[in-house]
């Protein structure tokens, strides 16, 4: 019986709007409590949302406001700019 190959998860980037394999790509999570950051680890509880792990493609998602239409919600300059913060100093540490 011949072993089936086992399925990667796709997910698109709401940046580029690339189809990825999920582990290439960051979530972005949206808690219950409306709470917004970035999931390293993809374990976070919450509606998730997915960027590439590059600063350019969350500076196209901001720009068009692909994360507020994803999570119905009102994201903060001072938000996106922490979240570009943190995406460029995990891009230094790989």
């Amino acid at each position: 019986m011949p072993v089936k190959p086992k399925k990667i998860p796709m997910r698109m980037c709401l940046g580029c709007g690339e189809m990825k394999p999920k582990k290439e790509l960051v979530r972005v999570v949206r808690s219950k409590e409306g709470e917004i950051s970035l999931d390293l680890t993809g374990k976070k509880a919450g509606r998730g949302a997915y960027i590439c792990a590059d600063a350019e493609c969350l500076k196209k998602a901001r720009k068009a406001r692909r994360l507020e239409k994803n999570f119905a919600c009102r994201i903060d300059d001072e938000l996106y700019d922490s979240m570009e913060k943190e995406l460029s100093g995990n891009e230094q540490q790989q």
